[in-house]
């Protein structure tokens, strides 16, 4: 059977292999990065009418970076080791000769003529691009469905959200369309849809990916890898690291090498975080990630309970995040705001309405807060919490249905605190619900530890722990 017959024979099997073994079957000839781009081309294509994770499918542009990448491996001179793997994009990072809408109609729908710095080094690295996924407009909220493109739906269960902002991407990884997957968060956006959707992701140490241009939304937004495993998760790290003249938040300082380091669970000392400074636990979640925690201590690890070393941090929050809505819509014409979702119209009224003192007032609260939770990773290991207070929820809402609660950011309480002291969190499946949803261990380490969260992630993948 040649490579062709072997791609068509086994789509299914081609889009569930992870980085490393694509790799090893493009080194040894047995597959080639056109049919895999090829089977993953069409799995986007086949489940997007149904779940929405698309804005675009770079049909020939995938396939044309895939005949490139077969040459380079042809001639045993791939560009890195994930030449050839596919990957996604969120609709909300520039891509060379795309056009990026940030999930709005106020946005031009003129080609982009530069790729984004994560983009770039990714490119670098022999990636080759599938297409866009969807993002709630600017990527405002923790689920995924805007007024320009829809509602984003849940991979198994399509009455359900898949979480956001980086929806789309958790829905393309889950289904098979693409091995890496770029989302953004700023609050949770990696994060969350990866653990309502059962996927590994990751919030990098700020600034280890760099951004360009700026967001809006300040220092509280990361780029990162979301993927299927902890193992291609470390892999789209790698490629999508460096150093670029664009992000002057990066500095000059060293960055941390991404090394891989071997966790081992006994004796780690484990701060076990479970008190959410907004809204509240469900009960079966907290069953789920308690059992989680009870087996790392039954393996020896040394788990202590932990509570946030700040008050006040949903107000801290949305101070730096309302007052950034306010910044990112005053660039258009009020005229056009009758098309703009009203839950951003709302957000980005009440950042207005902040005075300077008020947000500096945040800003030194942030800084302190800040200070306190990296002096906690000096005492602990790594600090563990769930990931999410709730499982998936309906569709199309900003909040669970009947729940009481007012924003995003009441449910999503155990990620924002993170994004406001810019260490790296990663997610890591761990049970499911009765009614068979996802659950996820959030994992906390120190800033520029990122080599070390995912290899802790990859241990309890791979049954160290559950």
């Amino acid at each position: 059977m040649d490579a062709a017959d072997f791609a068509i024979q086994n789509a299914d099997a081609l889009c569930r292999m992870s980085a490393r073994d694509l790799a090893k079957g493009y080194r040894d000839r047995t597959i080639s990065p056109v049919e895999v781009a090829k089977a993953c081309l069409s799995r986007a294509h086949e489940l997007n009418p149904v779940f929405n994770a698309f804005t675009f499918i770079d049909h020939e542009g995938a396939l044309e970076a895939a005949r490139s990448s077969e040459a380079r491996w042809a001639k045993g001179e791939p560009l890195s080791v994930v030449d050839g793997v596919p990957a996604t994009i969120k609709d909300i990072v520039w891509v060379k000769d795309w056009m990026v809408r940030f999930g709005s109609a106020l946005t031009s729908p003129t080609p982009f003529q530069e790729d984004a710095p994560s983009v770039r080094l990714m490119r670098a690295a022999g990636i080759v691009f599938l297409g866009q996924t969807t993002t709630p407009e600017f990527g405002w909220k923790a689920v995924t469905d805007s007024k320009t493109f829809g509602i984003t739906r849940h991979p198994h269960d399509t009455d359900l959200t898949p979480g956001g902002s980086s929806g789309g991407a958790a829905v393309a990884a889950a289904l098979g369309a693409g091995v890496f997957h770029l989302g953004t968060d700023g609050g949770g956006s990696i994060r969350i849809p990866s653990a309502f959707c059962g996927l590994t992701g990751l919030k990098p140490t700020f600034s280890r990916v760099p951004a360009y241009p700026a967001s809006a939304f300040g220092t509280v937004a990361h780029i990162g890898p979301m993927c299927r495993n902890a193992e291609d998760a470390f892999e789209m790290l790698k490629a999508m690291s460096g150093r670029d003249r664009r992000d002057w938040y990066q500095g000059e300082g060293r960055l941390d090498p991404l090394d891989y380091e071997a966790v081992e669970i006994k004796g780690l000392r484990v701060g076990y975080w479970t008190k959410p400074p907004a809204g509240r636990l469900d009960p079966e979640v907290a069953q789920i990630v308690d059992r989680q925690v009870k087996s790392l201590e039954a393996l020896g690890a040394i788990v202590e309970p932990f509570d946030l070393p700040g008050s006040d941090l949903l107000d801290t929050f949305h101070v730096h995040w309302f007052s950034g809505a306010a910044a990112r819509l005053a660039s258009f014409s009020s005229a056009e705001w009758d098309k703009v979702d009203p839950g951003l119209l709302e957000i980005a009224e009440t950042g207005r309405s902040y005075s300077a003192q008020t947000l500096v007032a945040a800003q030194v609260e942030r800084a302190e807060y800040g200070a306190r939770m990296d002096a906690a990773l000096e005492a602990y290991d790594f600090i563990v919490s769930p990931a999410v207070t709730v499982p998936a929820f309906g569709a199309g809402l900003e909040v669970p249905a009947g729940s009481s609660l007012n924003r995003w950011t009441e449910w999503a309480s155990f990620s924002f605190p993170i994004n406001l002291t810019q260490q790296p969190a990663g997610v890591v499946p761990c049970g499911k619900t009765q009614a068979g949803l996802p659950v996820a261990l959030q994992v906390i380490g120190a800033r520029g530890k990122d080599a070390r969260v995912l290899s802790f992630l990859d241990k309890l993948e791979k049954g160290g722990g559950i």
